[in-house]
Protein backbone atom coordinates (compact mmCIF):
# COMPACT_ATOMS: atom_id res chain seq x y z
CA UNK A 1 0.00 0.00 0.00
CA UNK A 2 2.80 2.59 0.29
CA UNK A 3 3.95 1.53 -2.89
CA UNK A 4 0.61 2.94 -3.97
CA UNK A 5 2.19 6.51 -2.86
CA UNK A 6 -1.53 7.69 -1.46
CA UNK A 7 -1.20 9.45 2.00
CA UNK A 8 -4.95 8.05 2.71
CA UNK A 9 -4.17 4.51 1.04
CA UNK A 10 -2.99 2.21 3.97
CA UNK A 11 -3.70 -0.54 6.79
CA UNK A 12 -5.21 1.54 9.12
CA UNK A 13 -4.10 0.86 12.54
CA UNK A 14 -7.17 1.80 14.24
CA UNK A 15 -9.43 -0.26 11.72
CA UNK A 16 -8.51 -3.71 12.32
CA UNK A 17 -9.76 -6.49 14.39
CA UNK A 18 -8.91 -7.19 18.22
CA UNK A 19 -6.78 -9.79 17.60
CA UNK A 20 -5.40 -8.11 14.86
CA UNK A 21 -4.63 -4.83 16.97
CA UNK A 22 -4.26 -7.30 20.22
CA UNK A 23 -1.39 -9.23 18.43
CA UNK A 24 0.64 -6.96 16.08
CA UNK A 25 0.20 -3.60 18.11
CA UNK A 26 0.13 -4.56 21.96
CA UNK A 27 3.70 -6.33 22.68
CA UNK A 28 6.46 -4.91 25.24
CA UNK A 29 8.61 -3.94 22.31
CA UNK A 30 8.16 0.11 22.36
CA UNK A 31 11.15 2.09 22.96
CA UNK A 32 9.83 3.92 26.52
CA UNK A 33 10.47 7.40 25.34
CA UNK A 34 9.95 10.22 22.45
CA UNK A 35 12.02 11.24 20.29
CA UNK A 36 11.64 12.78 16.82
CA UNK A 37 13.67 13.13 13.50
CA UNK A 38 15.84 15.86 12.50
CA UNK A 39 18.16 15.39 9.22
CA UNK A 40 17.54 11.38 10.00
CA UNK A 41 18.52 11.66 13.23
CA UNK A 42 16.57 10.36 16.15
CA UNK A 43 16.86 13.26 18.99
CA UNK A 44 15.08 12.46 22.44
CA UNK A 45 12.19 15.37 22.79
CA UNK A 46 11.30 13.51 26.28
CA UNK A 47 13.26 11.03 28.17
CA UNK A 48 9.83 9.92 30.42
CA UNK A 49 12.14 9.75 32.88
CA UNK A 50 14.59 7.26 31.68
CA UNK A 51 18.04 7.75 34.01
CA UNK A 52 20.86 8.62 31.88
CA UNK A 53 19.01 10.35 29.08
CA UNK A 54 17.75 13.92 28.13
CA UNK A 55 16.28 15.93 26.04
CA UNK A 56 18.08 16.39 22.93
CA UNK A 57 19.97 13.39 23.32
CA UNK A 58 21.04 11.92 19.91
CA UNK A 59 20.41 7.96 19.50
CA UNK A 60 23.12 6.90 17.35
CA UNK A 61 22.01 2.89 17.38
CA UNK A 62 19.37 0.74 18.90
CA UNK A 63 20.42 -2.78 19.20
CA UNK A 64 23.19 -1.93 17.48
CA UNK A 65 21.73 -1.03 14.04
CA UNK A 66 21.82 2.92 13.26
CA UNK A 67 19.03 5.18 13.23
CA UNK A 68 19.89 6.64 9.99
CA UNK A 69 19.64 3.54 8.86
CA UNK A 70 16.24 2.47 10.97
CA UNK A 71 14.15 5.42 9.42
CA UNK A 72 15.55 4.79 5.80
CA UNK A 73 14.44 0.97 5.72
CA UNK A 74 10.51 1.66 7.69
CA UNK A 75 9.82 4.84 5.38
CA UNK A 76 9.60 2.07 2.85
CA UNK A 77 6.07 1.02 4.97
CA UNK A 78 4.55 4.39 5.55
CA UNK A 79 2.09 6.51 3.79
CA UNK A 80 2.82 9.74 2.40
CA UNK A 81 1.43 11.56 -1.22
CA UNK A 82 3.47 11.12 -4.31
CA UNK A 83 7.67 11.13 -3.49
CA UNK A 84 7.41 13.45 0.27
CA UNK A 85 9.46 11.51 2.06
CA UNK A 86 9.23 14.35 4.82
CA UNK A 87 5.74 13.24 5.59
CA UNK A 88 7.15 9.84 5.12
CA UNK A 89 9.56 10.72 8.46
CA UNK A 90 7.19 13.01 10.38
CA UNK A 91 5.21 9.81 11.06
CA UNK A 92 7.76 8.13 12.34
CA UNK A 93 8.20 10.64 15.37
CA UNK A 94 7.01 9.29 18.67
CA UNK A 95 5.15 12.23 20.24
CA UNK A 96 2.90 10.94 22.89
CA UNK A 97 0.40 12.00 20.33
CA UNK A 98 -1.17 9.11 18.90
CA UNK A 99 -3.32 5.83 20.33
CA UNK A 100 -0.75 3.49 17.93
CA UNK A 101 2.36 5.30 17.16
CA UNK A 102 3.53 4.36 13.20
CA UNK A 103 7.20 3.84 14.50
CA UNK A 104 6.21 1.39 17.41
CA UNK A 105 4.41 -1.10 15.19
CA UNK A 106 6.95 -1.42 11.72
CA UNK A 107 9.81 -1.46 14.20
CA UNK A 108 8.72 -3.90 16.15
CA UNK A 109 7.31 -5.86 12.93
CA UNK A 110 10.90 -5.40 11.34
CA UNK A 111 13.07 -5.88 14.16
CA UNK A 112 11.84 -8.05 16.73
CA UNK A 113 12.42 -7.07 19.80
CA UNK A 114 14.85 -8.90 22.70
CA UNK A 115 12.92 -9.55 25.89
CA UNK A 116 15.76 -7.65 27.70
CA UNK A 117 14.62 -4.74 25.88
CA UNK A 118 17.18 -2.30 24.04
CA UNK A 119 20.57 -1.25 23.98
CA UNK A 120 21.20 2.25 22.75
CA UNK A 121 24.25 4.09 21.73
CA UNK A 122 23.33 7.85 23.09
CA UNK A 123 25.24 10.64 22.36
CA UNK A 124 24.91 14.32 24.05
CA UNK A 125 26.24 17.63 22.36
CA UNK A 126 30.19 17.86 23.16
CA UNK A 127 30.45 14.61 24.91
CA UNK A 128 31.29 11.00 23.87
CA UNK A 129 29.02 8.45 22.86
CA UNK A 130 28.25 6.02 25.49
CA UNK A 131 25.96 2.48 25.46
CA UNK A 132 23.09 2.13 28.11
CA UNK A 133 20.25 -0.02 28.26
CA UNK A 134 16.38 0.98 27.80
CA UNK A 135 13.44 -1.12 29.11
CA UNK A 136 11.10 -2.12 26.37
CA UNK A 137 7.28 -0.52 26.89
CA UNK A 138 3.82 -2.02 25.98
CA UNK A 139 0.99 0.08 24.20
CA UNK A 140 -0.48 0.39 27.78
CA UNK A 141 2.24 2.05 28.84
CA UNK A 142 2.94 4.39 25.39
CA UNK A 143 -0.59 5.40 25.89
CA UNK A 144 -0.08 6.26 29.50
CA UNK A 145 2.44 8.36 28.59
CA UNK A 146 -0.03 10.42 26.54
CA UNK A 147 0.28 14.58 25.95
CA UNK A 148 -3.26 14.51 25.09
CA UNK A 149 -6.51 14.33 26.80
CA UNK A 150 -8.60 11.14 26.29
CA UNK A 151 -11.82 12.47 26.55
CA UNK A 152 -12.60 12.85 22.38
CA UNK A 153 -15.11 15.24 23.78
CA UNK A 154 -12.52 17.48 24.71
CA UNK A 155 -11.55 20.66 23.19
CA UNK A 156 -8.81 20.24 21.02
CA UNK A 157 -8.03 24.37 20.33
CA UNK A 158 -6.93 27.00 22.12
CA UNK A 159 -6.33 30.69 22.00
CA UNK A 160 -4.12 32.73 23.67
CA UNK A 161 -2.49 36.65 23.59
CA UNK A 162 0.94 37.37 23.47
CA UNK A 163 2.19 40.43 25.20
CA UNK A 164 1.58 42.86 22.81
CA UNK A 165 -1.73 41.71 22.13
CA UNK A 166 -0.93 39.03 19.01
CA UNK A 167 -3.49 35.93 19.10
CA UNK A 168 -2.40 32.54 18.94
CA UNK A 169 -4.87 29.70 18.00
CA UNK A 170 -3.74 26.47 18.33
CA UNK A 171 -5.07 23.52 16.61
CA UNK A 172 -3.83 20.32 17.25
CA UNK A 173 -6.14 18.06 15.73
CA UNK A 174 -9.43 19.14 13.28
CA UNK A 175 -10.46 15.16 13.67
CA UNK A 176 -13.67 15.85 15.26
CA UNK A 177 -15.97 13.44 13.16
CA UNK A 178 -17.56 11.87 16.54
CA UNK A 179 -16.78 14.89 18.21
CA UNK A 180 -19.56 16.62 20.42
CA UNK A 181 -17.72 19.45 21.16
CA UNK A 182 -18.84 22.77 19.81
CA UNK A 183 -15.80 24.00 17.91
CA UNK A 184 -17.55 26.00 15.35
CA UNK A 185 -18.70 28.03 18.29
CA UNK A 186 -15.29 28.07 20.09
CA UNK A 187 -14.04 29.66 16.35
CA UNK A 188 -17.06 32.34 16.32
CA UNK A 189 -15.74 33.15 19.86
CA UNK A 190 -11.79 32.95 19.31
CA UNK A 191 -12.78 35.25 16.53
CA UNK A 192 -15.04 38.09 18.71
CA UNK A 193 -12.41 38.20 21.33
CA UNK A 194 -9.55 38.81 18.45
CA UNK A 195 -11.97 41.43 17.91
CA UNK A 196 -12.90 42.88 20.85
CA UNK A 197 -8.65 43.11 21.64
CA UNK A 198 -8.24 44.64 18.17
CA UNK A 199 -4.97 41.99 17.59
CA UNK A 200 -3.33 42.95 14.59
CA UNK A 201 -2.26 39.66 14.13
CA UNK A 202 -2.97 35.91 14.38
CA UNK A 203 -0.58 33.07 14.44
CA UNK A 204 -2.41 29.57 13.36
CA UNK A 205 -0.54 26.99 14.50
CA UNK A 206 -1.59 24.03 12.65
CA UNK A 207 1.77 21.70 13.29
CA UNK A 208 1.41 18.03 13.70
CA UNK A 209 -2.03 18.25 12.63
CA UNK A 210 -2.30 15.79 10.11
CA UNK A 211 -6.50 17.04 9.06
CA UNK A 212 -10.09 15.74 9.78
CA UNK A 213 -13.14 18.27 8.93
CA UNK A 214 -12.26 21.44 7.11
CA UNK A 215 -11.84 23.51 10.06
CA UNK A 216 -9.65 25.78 8.03
CA UNK A 217 -12.82 27.41 6.41
CA UNK A 218 -13.78 28.59 9.38
CA UNK A 219 -10.90 30.61 9.97
CA UNK A 220 -10.38 31.69 6.34
CA UNK A 221 -14.20 32.90 6.26
CA UNK A 222 -13.11 35.29 8.57
CA UNK A 223 -10.40 36.64 6.91
CA UNK A 224 -12.16 37.47 3.68
CA UNK A 225 -14.55 39.81 2.25
CA UNK A 226 -15.96 38.16 -0.84
CA UNK A 227 -16.48 34.97 -1.77
CA UNK A 228 -13.43 32.49 -2.00
CA UNK A 229 -13.53 30.07 -4.48
CA UNK A 230 -11.16 26.44 -4.64
CA UNK A 231 -10.40 26.82 -8.36
CA UNK A 232 -7.28 25.03 -9.42
CA UNK A 233 -8.56 21.20 -8.82
CA UNK A 234 -11.12 19.28 -10.16
CA UNK A 235 -12.37 15.95 -8.66
CA UNK A 236 -12.27 12.49 -10.11
CA UNK A 237 -13.28 9.01 -9.36
CA UNK A 238 -12.40 5.77 -11.09
CA UNK A 239 -15.96 4.58 -11.42
CA UNK A 240 -19.55 5.16 -11.22
CA UNK A 241 -20.91 1.83 -9.50
CA UNK A 242 -18.92 -0.58 -8.04
CA UNK A 243 -18.71 -3.64 -9.46
CA UNK A 244 -21.14 -6.17 -7.28
CA UNK A 245 -18.46 -8.89 -6.43
CA UNK A 246 -16.23 -5.90 -4.62
CA UNK A 247 -19.40 -4.79 -2.60
CA UNK A 248 -19.32 -7.53 0.04
CA UNK A 249 -15.88 -6.64 0.70
CA UNK A 250 -16.54 -2.98 0.89
CA UNK A 251 -17.63 -0.81 4.04
CA UNK A 252 -18.54 2.54 4.78
CA UNK A 253 -20.68 5.01 5.98
CA UNK A 254 -22.74 6.72 2.89
CA UNK A 255 -24.05 4.02 0.38
CA UNK A 256 -24.21 6.78 -1.52
CA UNK A 257 -20.38 6.17 -2.66
CA UNK A 258 -21.20 2.97 -4.27
CA UNK A 259 -23.09 5.01 -7.20
CA UNK A 260 -21.94 7.96 -8.08
CA UNK A 261 -24.73 8.11 -10.74
CA UNK A 262 -25.09 11.33 -13.15
CA UNK A 263 -22.65 12.99 -10.79
CA UNK A 264 -19.71 10.85 -12.31
CA UNK A 265 -19.19 11.72 -15.63
CA UNK A 266 -16.86 9.66 -18.41
CA UNK A 267 -13.54 11.70 -18.60
CA UNK A 268 -11.67 9.15 -20.44
CA UNK A 269 -10.52 5.72 -20.58
CA UNK A 270 -8.83 5.86 -16.92
CA UNK A 271 -11.77 8.31 -15.18
CA UNK A 272 -14.57 9.98 -14.29
CA UNK A 273 -15.06 13.77 -13.73
CA UNK A 274 -17.15 14.13 -10.00
CA UNK A 275 -19.61 16.61 -10.81
CA UNK A 276 -19.49 19.91 -8.14
CA UNK A 277 -23.19 20.64 -7.67
CA UNK A 278 -23.78 18.70 -4.62
CA UNK A 279 -20.62 19.20 -3.01
CA UNK A 280 -20.52 21.06 0.51
CA UNK A 281 -16.92 20.48 0.08
CA UNK A 282 -16.24 22.45 -2.88
CA UNK A 283 -18.36 24.83 -2.67
CA UNK A 284 -16.83 28.66 -2.45
CA UNK A 285 -16.31 30.34 1.63
CA UNK A 286 -18.33 32.78 2.27
CA UNK A 287 -16.82 35.68 4.33
CA UNK A 288 -18.24 35.65 8.13
CA UNK A 289 -18.23 38.56 10.28
CA UNK A 290 -16.14 39.51 12.63
CA UNK A 291 -13.29 40.15 9.86
CA UNK A 292 -10.28 39.93 10.64
CA UNK A 293 -8.19 42.53 9.30
CA UNK A 294 -4.44 42.01 10.06
CA UNK A 295 -1.28 40.03 9.86
CA UNK A 296 -2.10 36.14 9.29
CA UNK A 297 0.64 34.09 9.88
CA UNK A 298 -0.01 30.27 9.62
CA UNK A 299 2.41 27.23 11.28
CA UNK A 300 2.96 24.76 9.38
CA UNK A 301 5.38 21.24 8.80
CA UNK A 302 5.40 17.85 7.10
CA UNK A 303 2.42 16.31 9.10
CA UNK A 304 0.05 18.67 7.30
CA UNK A 305 -0.84 16.79 4.55
CA UNK A 306 -5.08 16.40 4.24
CA UNK A 307 -7.48 18.96 4.79
CA UNK A 308 -4.54 20.43 6.99
CA UNK A 309 -2.58 20.87 3.17
CA UNK A 310 -5.97 22.22 1.75
CA UNK A 311 -5.87 25.11 4.07
CA UNK A 312 -2.51 25.89 3.74
CA UNK A 313 -2.65 25.69 0.21
CA UNK A 314 -5.88 28.13 0.13
CA UNK A 315 -4.31 30.43 2.22
CA UNK A 316 -0.45 30.48 0.33
CA UNK A 317 -2.71 30.84 -2.95
CA UNK A 318 -4.63 33.14 -2.70
CA UNK A 319 -2.14 35.88 -0.51
CA UNK A 320 -4.19 35.65 2.51
CA UNK A 321 -1.23 34.89 4.78
CA UNK A 322 2.74 33.76 5.20
CA UNK A 323 2.93 30.04 6.02
CA UNK A 324 5.92 29.41 8.53
CA UNK A 325 8.07 26.74 9.24
CA UNK A 326 8.94 23.55 7.46
CA UNK A 327 7.17 22.03 4.34
CA UNK A 328 4.06 20.28 4.44
CA UNK A 329 2.88 16.83 3.76
CA UNK A 330 1.04 16.35 1.13
CA UNK A 331 0.98 17.04 -2.61
CA UNK A 332 0.37 19.87 -5.29
CA UNK A 333 -0.58 16.93 -7.50
CA UNK A 334 -3.41 16.62 -5.65
CA UNK A 335 -4.65 14.23 -2.83
CA UNK A 336 -6.92 11.73 -2.53
CA UNK A 337 -9.69 11.26 0.00
CA UNK A 338 -13.23 12.62 0.58
CA UNK A 339 -15.50 9.86 0.53
CA UNK A 340 -13.40 6.88 1.75
CA UNK A 341 -14.12 2.28 1.66
CA UNK A 342 -13.09 0.34 4.20
CA UNK A 343 -11.41 -3.10 2.24
CA UNK A 344 -11.22 -5.72 4.21
CA UNK A 345 -9.52 -8.60 2.76
CA UNK A 346 -11.63 -12.36 2.91
CA UNK A 347 -8.88 -14.00 4.18
CA UNK A 348 -6.62 -12.53 6.54
CA UNK A 349 -9.60 -10.01 7.68
CA UNK A 350 -6.87 -7.11 7.28
CA UNK A 351 -8.33 -3.24 6.58
CA UNK A 352 -7.08 -0.69 4.27
CA UNK A 353 -8.72 2.32 3.79
CA UNK A 354 -9.10 3.17 0.39
CA UNK A 355 -10.01 6.81 -0.85
CA UNK A 356 -12.26 7.36 -3.69
CA UNK A 357 -12.42 10.99 -4.58
CA UNK A 358 -8.81 12.20 -6.27
CA UNK A 359 -8.39 15.84 -6.84
CA UNK A 360 -6.51 16.76 -9.54
CA UNK A 361 -4.39 20.11 -10.96
CA UNK A 362 -5.84 21.89 -13.62
CA UNK A 363 -2.08 22.59 -14.50
CA UNK A 364 0.95 21.15 -14.33
CA UNK A 365 2.56 20.72 -10.28
CA UNK A 366 5.57 19.52 -8.63
CA UNK A 367 5.50 16.58 -6.87
CA UNK A 368 6.00 17.91 -3.69
CA UNK A 369 4.34 19.56 -0.66
CA UNK A 370 4.04 23.33 -0.16
CA UNK A 371 7.47 25.52 1.14
CA UNK A 372 6.83 28.00 3.39
CA UNK A 373 7.15 31.60 3.04
CA UNK A 374 9.20 31.53 5.90
CA UNK A 375 10.79 28.25 6.43
CA UNK A 376 12.56 27.77 10.04
CA UNK A 377 14.71 24.90 10.45
CA UNK A 378 15.05 23.39 13.98
CA UNK A 379 17.85 22.47 15.40
CA UNK A 380 19.25 19.85 18.01
CA UNK A 381 20.04 22.55 20.27
CA UNK A 382 16.35 23.81 20.10
CA UNK A 383 14.73 20.54 21.10
CA UNK A 384 17.66 20.36 23.80
CA UNK A 385 16.61 23.76 25.34
CA UNK A 386 12.71 23.31 25.07
CA UNK A 387 13.14 26.41 22.53
CA UNK A 388 10.53 26.49 19.51
CA UNK A 389 11.78 28.26 17.29
CA UNK A 390 9.25 28.44 15.16
CA UNK A 391 6.61 29.67 16.65
CA UNK A 392 9.32 32.44 17.95
CA UNK A 393 9.94 33.47 14.57
CA UNK A 394 6.38 33.83 13.92
CA UNK A 395 5.66 36.25 16.76
CA UNK A 396 8.87 38.53 15.73
CA UNK A 397 7.15 38.57 12.32
CA UNK A 398 3.77 39.49 13.80
CA UNK A 399 5.95 42.47 15.80
CA UNK A 400 7.37 43.60 12.90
Amino acid sequence: LAGVRCGHSYANFHNQKKAVAASLFAGRDKLPFHFRWLDRRMIVTDPRGLAGLARGDEICRINGRASGAIVQELMAYTRADGHNDAKRIAQLAVEGLEDYETFDVFHALAYPQRPEGFELEVARAGKAAKRMAAPAIDLAGRRAQHTEPADPNAPTFSLAFGARGEAILAMRSWALYDSKWDWKGFLDDAFRQIADRRSDALIVDVRGNEGGLDCGDEIIAHCIDRDLSRAGYERRVRYQKTPADLDPFLDTWDLSFRDWGRDAVKLDDRFYRLLESNSESRAPIRPKGPRFLGKLLVLVDAVNSSATFQFANLVQSNGLGVLVGAPTGGNRRGINGGAFFFLRLPGSGLEADLPLIGTFPLTPQPDAGLQPDRRIVVSREDVAAGRDRVMLAAIGLARS
